[in-house]
């Protein structure tokens, strides 16, 4: 499939995104991923423009029992609309964490049967519901039954290329009340590797009639005009594109309403947005906690700067080794300063 070089100017407004009684403000949304969008990261993402955020995946069982940190991970009432993920194969703990997640304040429910990783198909939860329409069903009735909330789903184009079955799941998702579809326009069995196949998302788009967004290679604001052209759907998702970018889903929001891509903040900018998700994740995980969680953070930082390779490595040695966050701090703002030059 081919790539947009560029949005064109002209390009019309999308209609809003309605879920429930929510209207999001843009149609550009953050995708969940574990260990990245936690609060302090979705917090960034949201204030910088993005039209909703979700939480990181939580699982069902885990958030009704209150173990593993599953309720910390399912925080962030103050983010219209508060979305919280769950993921499961037990249409009981499915239904009990729905219950506990509107409990905490959540404004919709998000499904995960999308994730690729080995140790959520293992246990028969995420994309490998794709292989058995007939569980994931009964596990989508059960959320929508046990709660009055909307409930949405993200999910991807099917388990391996012979069974790209994410019409069908959209089909009976849609006729049990789901509000909202998200697919991943690649299958389980490609994990993150080739081309998304924005394509074949139309089958989804004209299968349904209720609002479909787009995930996978969304990039820039080129790609997410793309996508939604090629795709048919209304709203785009951006995951890995907005590591060290958090910026990324207020420009393609903006591009999108006008026409025009305004582009990435000023270095300035960027170096004081990075500071500011260090000094928030120190704050709110402790020091050596913060530090240790922000260094990928801090590399996908300097690698978006547009330093050669060789000068991104060489701080990325220094500053993801460094135990004190003094060092750290000072570092952070040295490479800016130093990008800054290199630009000028």
């Amino acid at each position: 499939m081919g790539r947009c070089a560029s949005v064109g100017l002209g390009t019309p407004t999308p209609a809003p995104i309605v879920i429930g009684l929510h209207t999001l403000r843009s149609p550009v949304l953050l995708a969940p991923m574990s260990g990245v969008t936690d609060l302090v990261f979705r917090r960034l993402a949201y204030g910088l423009g993005a039209g909703a955020v979700v939480s990181e995946m939580v699982a069902s069982e885990h958030l009704a029992m209150d173990r593993h940190g599953a309720r910390r991970r399912a925080q962030g009432v103050e983010l219209k609309p508060f979305v919280v993920q769950l993921a499961g194969c037990e249409a009981r703990w499915m239904a009990e964490g729905a219950g506990v997640a509107a409990g905490l304040g959540a404004d919709i429910i998000d499904i995960n049967m999308g994730c690729p990783a080995r140790e959520v198909t293992g246990k028969l939860s995420g994309s490998a519901l794709m292989r058995d329409l007939g569980h994931a069903t009964a596990l989508i009735e059960a959320v929508v039954n046990a709660v009055s909330l909307p409930v949405t789903l993200k999910m991807r184009l099917g388990w391996d290329e012979a069974s790209r079955n994410a019409p069908e799941l959209a089909r009976r998702a849609e006729a049990a009340g789901v509000s909202l579809l998200t697919v991943h326009a690649r299958t389980r069995c490609q994990h993150f590797n080739g081309e998304a196949d924005w394509g074949f998302v139309r089958n989804v788009t004209r299968a349904v009639g209720i609002p479909v967004v787009i995930n996978g290679d969304i990039l820039d604001a080129a790609s997410a005009h793309a996508a939604l052209q090629a795709s048919g759907a209304q709203a785009v998702m951006v995951g890995r594109g907005a590591c060290g970018a958090p910026w990324l889903l207020g420009r393609i929001g903006a591009a999108l309403a006008t026409g025009r891509d305004p582009g990435p903040p000023p270095l300035r900018e960027q170096g004081a947005i990075a500071l500011s998700h260090l000094e928030a994740m120190i704050e709110a995980q402790g020091v050596g906690a913060g530090l240790r969680n922000a260094r990928k953070h801090i590399g996908w930082y300097l690698a978006s700067s547009g330093l050669p390779a060789a000068t991104v490595r060489d701080w990325r040695r220094r500053l993801c080794t460094s135990e004190d966050q003094h060092v750290v701090r000072s570092g952070l703002a040295r490479f800016y300063d130093a990008a800054l030059e290199a630009a000028a």
